[in-house]
């Protein structure tokens, strides 16, 4: 398995616009490009951080072509909704005891 790790920060009165579009994303991610899903976090006030869980580094290497049109408009919500988007990190999973 292999994750990926995401900081966002979001504009003030963005909150909802985000949680929608980054939700109907995710679930485009699995139906279409092979994705396990993920997990959002509050940090704190305005702050998540994201993991996104794939079978395997080579299925998120090549995911993105295969999504439908309205995962670009999704994106551009999120970007719009947000004052930072980061990668914070992409590693493989060595043992996992997360209750399924």
């Amino acid at each position: 398995m292999y994750i990926v790790l995401y900081s966002f920060v979001i504009k003030p009165a963005k909150e909802q616009k985000f949680l929608i579009a980054w939700k109907e994303l995710t679930a485009l991610i699995i139906k279409y490009e092979g994705g396990l899903g993920s997990r959002l976090h509050l940090e704190k006030p305005l702050n998540y951080i994201a993991y996104a869980q794939w079978p395997n580094k080579e299925t998120f290497t090549n995911a993105g072509d295969n999504l439908p049109e309205t995962a670009e408009k999704l994106r551009n919500i999120m970007k719009e909704s947000c004052e930072t988007i980061k990668v914070l990190n992409k590693l493989e999973v060595v043992e996992d005891l997360l209750l399924k």
